[in-house]
C-alpha cells in the first residue's frame, strides 16, 4: 500500500471513529425548571415513582442568604456539606470574629430538601431561616397565583400582559403633550386596547428625572375626564399612576382598578389605606430618591440586592397595613435612580426577583439607558425596548409596560412561545 492510499484508510478510520461518537450524541441538557426535567425524564420512559426520586436532582440553585448569625451560618455550611452540597462564607468568619455574615448556597432541590429538614430541627434561629430558604425556592419555581381585577382573571405565568403607557401630561419625556385632551387621550387609548394593550396605565404627573411635583388638583384635573370616560364606555383594565391618596381614592372611585405608585406607598401616608380599603392591586416600585433629584450620582453596593431588600420591606409594610399580598405587584423601577449599569445588571438578573413570590412588572420602554447603548433617541427605540422586553420575558416578568403596544404585543407572544410553550391558537393565520 502506497503513501496515499495509507493516508486515505486512516481518514477513513478517523472518519467511522467520528461518526461512532456521535452517534451517542452527548450533549448538555438546558432544563432550568423541575418541569423540564419531569418531561425529558417521561419522554425517556422513566416511571412515575422514577421522577419523584429524581426530578429534584436534576435543578441546580444557588441561593444568597444575608446577615446570618455565625454559629447559624456555620451550622450551615455544615449541613449543606454534609449533604452533597456547597456553602461559602467570608473568609475570616472561621475565625469567628464576626456576629453575622453572608451566606452563597449551592446545591440541588433535593439537597437543599433534606436540609432545610434537619434545620428545622435545630436551635440558634435556623428553623425561620429554613423556611425563609423553602419559601425563595419554592417562589422561584412555582411562580406567583392568578390575580382577578376589572372583570379579568390574570394567569400568572400563562401569558405576558402588556401595560400600555397613557401620558396625559405636557412634559412626560417620551411623549409628553401628545394626548393633552380628554378626545385625544381616549382615542389613543382605544388604539393601545385595539393593538392588544391588558392594562391602560394613566398618569397625570411626570415622573421623568428632574420633574418637579404636581399639585393634586391639577393631577385630578389630567386623569379624572379619561378615567371615567374609559371606565364608562370600555371594559378597559385601568391603572393609575400616581403616589398620591387623594388622587388614588378619586380615582378608584370613577372605575380605575391598580394603583401604580412609584414611591411603593412612601410618598402619601394615606395610600395604603386607600388600597386596602378599596381591596385594590398596587404595583410596588424601587426608586431612589425623588424624581427632581434621584439621577444625582446613585450609588448601590449592590444593586440587585439592595432593590431586591427594599421591595421585600414595602411588600411587608405594604401588607402589614391591610393590603393583601396577593394585590401586589412588584417593579425594580428602571431608570429610577439608576445608572445605566445599575439598569443592565437588573435585566440580567431579573429572575432572583421571582423568589419574592408576586408578579413582576417591568417598565423599560424607550428609557434613556437604551439610548445610551444605542446612541438613539426617545422616538427611535422601538428595536432596543424589544429586546429588553424579550429579555424581561423570558426572566420570569408578567407585565410590561410599554408605549409601542402593537410591536411590543407581537414581541411578548413570540417570546411567550417560546418559553411558556405555544398551543397552537390560532394556528393558519400567518407562517
Amino acid at each position: 500500500m502506497d503513501k496515499i492510499d495509507k493516508e486515505q484508510a486512516c481518514r477513513s478510520d478517523r472518519c467511522k471513529k467520528q461518526s461512532k461518537v456521535r452517534r451517542n450524541d452527548a450533549r448538555v441538557a438546558m432544563l432550568p425548571c423541575k418541569k423540564d426535567v419531569d418531561s425529558e425524564l417521561l419522554r425517556m420512559g422513566v416511571s412515575q415513582a422514577g421522577i419523584d426520586i429524581m426530578s429534584p436532582k436534576g435543578v441546580f440553585r444557588t441561593v444568597a442568604l444575608r446577615d446570618v448569625p455565625i454559629k447559624a451560618a456555620l451550622i450551615i455550611k455544615q449541613e449543606m456539606l454534609a449533604k452533597g452540597g456547597e456553602a461559602a462564607l467570608p473568609y475570616s468568619a472561621a475565625g469567628l470574629s464576626m456576629e453575622s455574615c453572608d451566606l452563597l448556597l449551592m446545591g440541588t432541590l433535593r439537597q437543599y430538601e433534606r436540609v432545610v429538614a434537619t434545620l428545622l430541627l435545630q436551635p440558634f434561629g435556623l428553623p425561620a431561616i429554613a423556611k425563609q430558604i423553602e419559601c425563595a425556592l419554592a417562589n422561584y419555581d412555582k411562580g406567583p397565583e392568578s390575580m382577578s381585577f376589572g372583570g379579568r382573571t390574570f394567569l400568572c405565568g400563562e401569558r405576558t400582559y402588556i401595560m400600555g403607557i397613557l401620558n396625559v401630561t405636557p412634559d412626560s419625556f417620551s411623549d409628553g403633550g401628545e394626548h393633552d385632551t380628554a378626545d385625544s387621550a381616549f382615542r389613543y387609548a382605544m388604539a393601545m386596547l385595539e393593538a392588544g394593550a391588558d392594562i391602560i396605565d394613566i398618569g397625570g404627573e411626570s415622573t421623568r428625572p428632574g420633574a418637579d411635583p404636581l399639585p393634586v388638583d391639577e393631577e385630578l384635573q389630567r386623569v379624572l375626564p379619561i378615567v371615567k370616560r374609559l371606565a364608562s364606555q370600555t371594559d378597559a383594565v385601568i391603572s393609575i399612576d400616581t403616589y398620591k391618596a387623594e388622587v388614588a381614592e378619586r380615582c378608584l372611585d370613577f372605575g380605575a382598578h391598580i394603583i401604580n405608585d412609584v414611591s411603593a406607598l412612601r410618598g402619601d401616608g394615606d395610600m395604603a389605606s386607600v388600597i386596602s380599603r378599596y381591596n385594590a392591586p398596587v404595583v410596588l416600585m424601587h426608586s431612589k430618591g425623588r424624581p427632581t433629584h434621584m439621577q444625582a450620582d446613585p450609588t448601590y453596593e449592590c444593586v440587585v440586592r439592595e432593590v431586591y431588600d427594599f421591595l421585600a420591606e414595602r411588600m411587608a409594610y405594604a401588607c402589614e397595613r391591610g393590603i393583601s399580598p396577593c394585590n401586589i405587584i412588584l417593579d425594580p423601577g428602571i431608570g429610577f435612580g439608576k445608572t445605566p449599569q445599575h439598569n443592565l445588571e437588573i435585566m440580567r438578573r431579573l429572575a432572583e426577583f421571582k423568589s419574592l413570590g408576586r408578579p413582576i412588572l417591568m417598565g423599560t420602554s424607550r428609557k434613556s439607558t437604551i439610548g445610551k447603548v444605542l446612541r438613539k433617541p426617545v422616538g427611535d427605540r422601538v428595536w432596543g425596548t424589544a429586546a429588553t422586553v424579550a429579555m424581561a420575558i423570558a426572566a420570569g416578568a408578567d407585565i410590561v409596560r410599554v408605549h409601542d403596544v402593537a410591536e411590543m404585543a407581537m414581541v411578548a407572544r413570540m417570546t411567550d412561545a417560546i418559553i411558556r410553550g405555544w398551543r397552537g391558537e390560532e394556528e393558519g393565520h400567518g407562517s
